[in-house]
C-alpha cells in the first residue's frame, strides 16, 4: 500500500500533572525477566512535537508504579527502555496494572479500571482475528500465486471471499462498538476514527454521538467530534469540492476557483512523503500532456519546512499551482478534507463537482484522457 499514515490507529488527548504528593491515579506493572534499575516511562503524543515523557519510574524487584493526576481519560503509553514497541493504554482516575511481556511486548496485558479492561478484551479480539487473517495468507499465499500465474479467476475469487470474511468479522466489530457501549472512552476513539473511513457516514456518526454519556462528549476527542460534526462536508464522488485558498511558494495567496481549469486535480502530498515523490514523474507526464486540453493541476503540500517545499517543486519540476499552509497533517486545507494519507487526489470538473478521487498513474491516465475527449 504506497501511502504515508498518519501512524495514530486511535485518537489521543492530553493529561494534566500536578502536585506530586497529590495522585488520583497509579499505574502499575510487573515487568518479569527486566533487570532491575531499568528505567520506565510514561508518555503521550502531543501535537506538533510527538511523543514524549511525561513521568518516569525504575524497576524495582521486577515492579514499577507511577502515580499523578489526571483530568480526563486519555490515550498513553508506557516505554521500557531497551525494549521495542510500547503499551498503549487508557490513563485516568484508578488503579491501573499490566503485565509486561518483554519478548513480546504487543502481548502485554492491562487492566485495573473499566475503560482498560475494554481495551484489554478489545485487543484480545482483534488479535485473534489478524492472527487467523496472517495464518489465512500464509497457508494460501502459494495457492494465490499458483491462480494469479494462470489467471485462474475462480480461486482467485474464491480465496479474496474467504480473507473477506475475516476483514467484515473485524470491521463489524469496530464499527458497532460504539453503539453498544455508550459509556466506554474506547468508544469515543472508534467513532472519531469513522472519520478517517474511505466512506464517512455522518448520520451514523451523529446518531451514536448522541447516545455517549455527557461525561464522554466533553473530553478533548468527544468535543473533536463535535467539532468535526459541526464542520462536516461531504467530500465524495457527485459533491462540489469545497473551496479554500492558501499561501503559494512566492508568498501570494491562491484560491481553488482560481486555479480550476476544465478538469482539475487537488493533489495532496508533500517533500518528505516518499509515495508522493514517487508518483510524482508520471503526474508531470500527465499535466504536460494534457494542459493545454484544460488540465490543471493544484498542489497542497503538508510540509512543515518552507525551503523542503519549494526545493521539492523545483527538483520534481512540477509547473502548476502549489499551496500551503506549512502545518503538516494540521493544515486547514487538509484538514477540511479529511486527508489522513498521502498521497491523496481529487479530480473536478470545471463546476468543481468531484468526479474521481485516489487514481494512480495509468488508471488516472485513463481517466483524464476519457473526460477530455469528450
Amino acid at each position: 500500500m504506497n501511502r504515508i499514515f498518519i501512524i495514530s490507529t486511535i485518537a489521543l488527548g492530553l493529561i494534566s500533572f500536578t502536585n506530586p504528593i497529590k495522585s488520583n491515579f497509579s499505574v502499575s506493572g510487573t515487568a518479569t525477566g527486566v533487570q532491575d534499575g531499568t528505567m520506565v516511562y510514561l508518555e503521550r503524543q502531543e501535537d506538533g512535537k510527538g511523543m514524549i515523557a511525561v513521568d518516569s519510574a525504575k524497576i524495582a524487584k521486577g515492579v514499577f508504579t507511577i502515580k499523578g493526576m489526571a483530568v480526563e481519560p486519555a490515550v498513553n503509553f508506557i516505554q521500557v527502555k531497551g525494549i521495542e514497541g510500547k503499551i498503549a493504554f487508557i490513563l485516568d482516575q484508578g488503579a491501573i496494572n499490566m503485565t509486561i511481556y518483554k519478548d513480546s511486548i504487543a502481548k502485554s496485558k492491562i487492566g485495573g479500571t473499566p475503560d482498560n479492561d475494554a481495551l484489554q478484551k478489545f485487543n484480545l479480539f482483534t488479535q485473534v482475528v489478524q492472527q487467523k487473517m496472517q495464518n489465512f495468507q500464509t497457508l494460501n499465499a502459494e495457492k494465490m500465486q499458483t491462480a494469479q500465474k494462470n489467471e485462474d479467476q475462480a480461486t482467485i475469487q474464491q480465496l479474496m471471499d474467504e480473507f473477506g470474511l475475516m476483514q467484515n468479522e473485524l470491521l463489524a466489530y469496530t464499527s458497532t462498538y460504539p453503539q453498544n457501549n455508550p459509556t466506554s472512552f474506547l468508544s469515543v476513539l472508534l467513532l472519531d476514527n469513522m472519520f478517517n473511513q474511505p466512506e464517512v457516514d455522518i448520520q451514523k456518526i451523529k446518531t451514536v454521538y448522541g447516545s455517549l454519556t455527557a461525561k464522554l462528549q466533553k473530553t478533548k476527542p468527544g468535543l473533536s467530534i463535535k467539532n468535526k460534526i459541526d464542520n462536516y462536508k461531504d467530500i465524495s464522488v457527485g459533491n462540489v469540492a469545497p473551496d479554500f485558498s492558501g499561501p503559494t511558494p512566492d508568498g501570494k495567496t491562491l484560491s481553488l476557483k482560481q486555479a480550476m481549469g476544465k478538469l482539475t486535480i487537488i493533489d495532496f502530498w508533500a517533500s518528505w512523503c516518499g509515495p508522493c515523490r514517487k508518483e510524482n514523474p508520471s503526474v508531470v507526464a500527465l499535466y504536460n500532456e494534457f494542459h493545454e486540453k484544460g488540465l490543471n493541476i493544484i498542489g497542497v503540500s503538508l510540509d512543515k519546512d518552507g525551503a523542503k517545499w519549494k526545493e521539492a517543486i523545483a527538483k520534481d519540476g512540477l509547473t502548476w499551482s502549489h499551496v500551503s499552509n506549512l502545518q503538516f497533517w494540521t493544515d486547514p486545507i487538509a484538514v477540511l478534507y479529511n486527508i489522513k494519507s498521502i498521497p491523496a487526489t481529487y479530480i473536478i470538473d470545471e463546476k468543481g463537482v468531484i468526479i474521481a478521487t485516489n487514481l494512480r498513474g495509468d488508471e488516472l491516465r485513463a481517466k483524464i484522457a476519457s473526460l477530455l475527449s469528450k
